[in-house]
């Protein structure tokens, strides 16, 4: 004999008479949230593998906004879909207590991927915004975990969507009786969407940045015009960089090594390069780089052409501190050790006295203060 539900749950069913609570709504909320999901994942592994690039990978220095476009997407499309996913989740809450909890193992499993789906969302969503707002309140690395978990999110979502899909092409297809009430709560739920895509979307795409009220950085803000993540003070290279006795040393694989001084760098051919920094919160912004060429310092080092190189900066700690630069990037024209921007002398909060600045890189491993280049 099957169990009697709780007396909690006998009085629950009036609660939830809503015409939103049904298949209809949920298929076309769920529809969209696979695509939305789907971009967030392909955009999400771009910006992992950029910072973290396998050796397999190569990523180019050209299209110079790629990087920048990816992001955007990824951080203001995700935000966008906000609304969307708590709509979702608002319409199929009932299904939560349906009685039995578990019907059979099939059911049990199915069960399982959406709980798999929902907590994983959920967790990208909170992590996500508090990363962007640079709110650390967890004890794990973000970049890590977002990662791992996008893969439980989205390999629940297929399975969930391979389960779910005969039924809600029936029911999508099916003309309802009533679809005002569904129309207005969905056109409401993408307006939701829109609204905070528009007062996002500034912080990347200039011509609207005065609308970009939620965002954390807005072009346009901050020294010689371009916003700062991380300040000279709070990376703890004040002074060093200050420092008259600053070098900046070519070192490694080379048939001969430069200590040269900030005289020396400006005594070589200076170049100019219009270039964005493009962050992983989202927000990026285009300068008027200028400095000395790359792979103009590495050929007067005699570097090999295929060698990879490693910026190193003054901070003392930190897993930004180096980055490496592949062959595509250092011998790219616009690729520049800058000591400028903007056509000021370099801001201290920007990377004075020196700073990588090259195409289509994160804004983490545009490595600022730099005095070491190490050719592999």
């Amino acid at each position: 004999m099957r169990p009697r539900p709780p007396a909690v749950l006998t009085s629950l069913p009036a609660r939830f008479s809503s015409r939103l609570h049904d298949e209809r709504v949920a298929a076309w909320l769920g529809m969209a949230l696979g695509v939305s999901f789907l971009s967030a994942f392909a955009t999400g592994l771009i910006s992992h593998f950029m910072q973290h690039p396998p050796a397999w990978a190569q990523w180019p220095s050209r299209p110079v906004n790629l990087y920048r476009v990816s992001q955007g997407v990824h951080v203001i499309g995700g935000l966008a879909t906000v609304p969307l996913l708590l709509a979702k989740l608002w319409t199929v809450y009932p299904k939560l207590w349906q009685w039995p909890p578990v019907r059979s193992a099939a059911h049990g499993l199915r069960r399982l991927a959406v709980f798999a789906l929902v907590g994983g969302a959920l967790f990208q969503f909170v992590t996500g915004v508090l990363n962007i707002a640079y709110w650390y309140a967890f004890p794990f690395l973000f970049t890590t975990a977002h990662y791992w978990t996008a893969y439980i999110v989205i390999g629940a979502l297929l399975v969930h969507a391979a389960d779910q899909w005969p039924k809600a092409r029936r029911t999508v297809m099916t003309r309802p009786q009533d679809a005002v009430g569904r129309r207005a709560f969905l056109l409401t739920v993408a307006g939701a969407g829109g609204v905070i895509a528009a007062t996002t979307a500034g912080e990347a795409f200039t011509p609207l940045a005065r609308l970009a009220v939620l965002a954390p950085r807005r072009p346009g803000t901050g020294p010689q015009g371009l916003p700062v993540n991380r300040s000279a003070a709070a990376a703890g290279v004040t002074a060093p960089a200050r420092d008259p006795g600053w070098r900046l040393t070519v070192t490694g694989r080379v048939a001969r090594e430069l200590t040269l001084s900030l005289d020396d760098l400006r005594a070589l051919p200076q170049h100019t390069a219009r270039l964005p920094i493009a962050c992983v919160e989202g927000w990026s912004a285009d300068g008027a780089w200028r400095g000395v060429r790359l792979r103009d310092l590495l050929a007067m080092a005699g570097a090999p052409a295929g060698a990879r190189v490693r910026i190193e900066s003054l901070q003392r700690g930190g897993i930004y501190r180096t980055s490496q630069v592949a062959p595509p990037h250092w011998r790219d024209p616009l690729t520049l050790l800058a000591l400028g921007l903007n056509g000021e002398p370099l801001h201290l909060d920007h990377g004075y006295p020196c700073r990588l600045i090259a195409p289509n890189r994160p804004g983490v491993m545009q490595t600022k203060w730099v005095h070491r280049v190490v050719v592999e």
